[in-house]
């Protein structure tokens, strides 16, 4: 015979971790050194901010540039031409 919890399918569906005692006290401990964090490294994250801004740039010039038609000038309603690796238009 086996013994312990069987998978009662019409049964209630077990809790998230997250609302488990465990879990509760798991948030409390992030909201904590998550304000610890801020609180006595404001220096710090203040002197990133000029290198988190100019990494932007690129990364912004990647994942976005894709929604507004790439580097085909605005005003020009030439259709797209598409090549093969290697040659010029």
């Amino acid at each position: 015979m086996q013994s312990g919890k069987h998978f009662d399918p019409d049964g209630p569906p077990a809790a998230s971790w997250w609302k488990t005692s465990s879990g509760l006290v798991m948030c409390g401990f992030l909201l904590v050194a998550g304000f610890y964090l801020v609180t006595e490294h404001t220096a710090h994250l203040f002197g990133m901010l000029p290198f988190l801004l100019v990494l932007a740039c690129p990364l912004m010039h990647l994942f976005h540039h894709h929604r507004h038609g790439g580097h085909r000038p605005a005003s020009s309603s030439a259709p797209l031409v598409e090549t093969r690796a290697g040659d010029r238009l």
